[in-house]
């Protein structure tokens, strides 16, 4: 199984919602752990790299870096 390949700057929908009730979060960090900020109310957690990828539902914006192309 192929994985996802995560970029600084993708707004990702989780399975749960947070308690403010948004369930889009804006990658802040990737590695070994996730800098996710919460979109709803600009809430910022970390979260290890198992944990994010279970929690992920889908992938709802992509940042396109021309720094990368």
């Amino acid at each position: 199984m192929e994985r996802i390949q995560y970029k600084i700057g993708d707004i990702v929908k989780m399975k749960k919602q947070h308690p403010c009730g948004s369930d889009r979060w804006e990658i802040t960090r990737t590695g070994i752990d996730f800098g996710i900020k919460c979109l709803g109310c600009g809430r910022w957690v970390m979260v290890p790299r198992p944990k994010f990828e279970k929690a992920v539902k889908t992938i709802v914006g992509r940042t396109d870096d021309p720094a990368e192309h």
